[in-house]
């Protein structure tokens, strides 16, 4: 098992409102856009540091603190359950394509750990 990324999440009423900042400022490219999270991130750069601004944390749910890419998102989730440690939503497979479930860190933080789910391919 692998993290492929760490994203840094802010709570936001409004988060198209960080454009201004985040992209005219910092240079930074949208590179997701939900409406409820917009995510920017630096262009050609490798490891594209990223930072999400969220009124929701999407399905309704909290904003998480900090959203974890891995690459074998059941490995994780079987991880956390061998700990003891409580899944506060999820595991669920989201409209936008990723798989995922929330779980607390030992400093209370809510964390969104996540795979991309792989595309099927239909046999024709």
């Amino acid at each position: 098992m692998a993290v492929k990324r760490i994203i840094a999440n802010i709570a936001a009423t409004h988060p198209d409102a960080a454009r201004t900042f985040y992209s005219d400022i910092l240079g930074l490219e949208v590179a997701m856009d939900h409406g409820w999270i917009v995510t920017f991130a630096a262009p050609s750069v490798e490891g594209r540091p990223q930072i999400s601004i969220a009124s929701e944390g999407g399905s309704g749910t909290p904003v998480p603190d900090l959203s974890v890419e891995v690459d074998n998102l059941e490995e994780v989730l079987h991880r956390v359950e061998v700990a003891g440690l409580v899944v506060e939503y999820g595991p669920k497979d989201e409209p936008w394509g990723v798989r995922r479930f929330y779980v607390r860190d030992p400093f209370r933080r809510l964390i969104n750990i996540l795979s991309h789910k792989r595309p099927t391919v239909s046999a024709d």
